[in-house]
């Protein structure tokens, strides 16, 4: 079959690769039909890469038709349509029980520390082959995909598989009060959604971002924006009686622009043998955190933060002065995708569509085109916001 590939920093390519086949009982073969290219993706083309292989299969944004399903899967058959969470959990364990499911026992990857296995997500989160691709096997098959109708397009349920549940618990956990400012730092795909989430739910939502496109396209779902800038602490404030907002969703995570000293590192990370590299990151802090740092200035005294931007550095400078004494709460993690679905389900298929699903994807092509639009992606180029790629086309 044919499938994105990693190469190497900033190479993706499309190769032939085996195809997938069933190895338990509780696998799934799926024939992806929509898949997107998603802003971690880009952790990937630029950051993570010393986790990564050359020829690992990424993606992990997919949905599709099954093909063929294990002996222990009896809640799919040839031909159902389905989403698939980009975490992979088993439903059965403590954690799962928890609504935990990004952090599942059975499918740790306790060899690196981590949390749950990933679709298409280097080694640090199992190394599992991902969904840019023509087909997919699905592990847990019993209990990931999400069983969606025939009668909508792909793009009513495509983010489900990751970053609409992403941005829900987002919100989720920014526990803003009735009636209360919500601010969203980064204006891609996540927080597009945290803010219409938001305003859905009935919140002020002002959402940051240096691009205009971004905040153009988040002005039309009822969001107010600003442009970024080192005083945007100072202009969220005085748009909220001298307070700052009730909470903030940091939608932005380790490549946040404004982080020079930080953008060094990750180059230089570049530089470094695989080994070296991995216990840089393992020890050091090389994340961008302009946006961080600045979502901890602005909520207000009291309030809320919210992480659903991705951070890999592990002694990453923080402000825990100021955090403590503004007595903030923070909350963070890899999405539960399948605690959520249930919830945002009846809401893509409302024809009202009070999501904007449909209003998100910038960029369409089939996954010979894919490489392009991944660097394009990256330098934030024609005003690409979201992708999606049709394998079969």
């Amino acid at each position: 079959m044919k499938a994105l590939t990693w190469q190497g920093k900033r190479s993706v390519s499309v190769e032939e690769v085996p195809d997938p086949t069933i190895q338990e009982p509780t696998d799934a073969i799926i024939r992806i039909t929509s898949t997107a290219i998603c802003g971690s993706d880009l952790h990937l083309y630029e950051v993570l890469g010393p986790y990564m292989h050359k020829g690992d299969v990424i993606g992990h944004e997919p949905m599709g038709v099954v093909e063929e399903v294990g002996s222990g899967v009896t809640n799919l058959r040839k031909g159902d349509r389905v989403v698939v969470p980009f975490n992979i959990s088993c439903g059965s364990c403590y954690m799962c029980k928890q609504g935990l499911q990004s952090q599942c026992e059975t499918t740790q990857v306790k060899e690196k520390g981590s949390g749950a296995a990933l679709f298409g997500y280097s080694e640090l989160y199992g190394s599992v082959p991902g969904g840019q691709a023509e087909y997919l096997r699905v592990p847990h098959a019993d209990y990931g995909p999400v069983k969606v109708g025939s009668g909508l397009p792909d793009e009513r349920y495509l983010f489900l598989s990751d970053i609409l549940p992403t941005a829900w618990q987002a919100v989720e956990y920014a526990d803003v009060p009735a009636g209360g400012t919500l601010a969203v730092f980064g204006l891609g795909p996540v927080g597009q959604f945290a803010g219409r989430i938001g305003v859905h739910r009935g919140f002020r939502v002002i959402g940051i971002d240096p691009v205009a496109e971004r905040r153009e396209m988040a002005a039309r779902h009822g969001v107010e924006t600003l442009d970024y800038s080192k005083a945007i602490g100072d202009e969220l404030r005085e748009m909220t009686g001298g307070r700052g907002p009730d909470a903030v969703v940091d939608a932005v995570g380790m490549e946040a622009h404004g982080s020079p000293v930080a953008g060094f590192a990750h180059q230089a990370l570049g530089l470094l043998p695989d080994k070296l590299a991995q216990k840089a990151m393992e020890t050091g802090g090389v994340d961008r955190l302009a946006a961080l740092h600045a979502s901890v200035d602005a909520v207000r005294r009291g309030g809320t933060l919210s992480l659903s931007g991705v951070y890999g550095g592990t002694a990453s400078p923080m402000p825990l002065l100021t955090m403590f004494d503004k007595q903030l709460q923070v909350r963070m993690g890899q999405c539960n995708v399948r605690r959520w679905t249930d919830d945002i389900l009846p809401l893509v298929e409302d024809d009202a569509d009070p999501l904007g699903v449909m209003d998100l994807v910038t960029h369409r092509s089939n996954l010979d085109g894919a490489p392009a639009l991944y660097e394009k992606f990256q330098k934030k180029e024609d005003g690409c916001i979201k992708v999606v790629l049709n394998p079969a086309a």
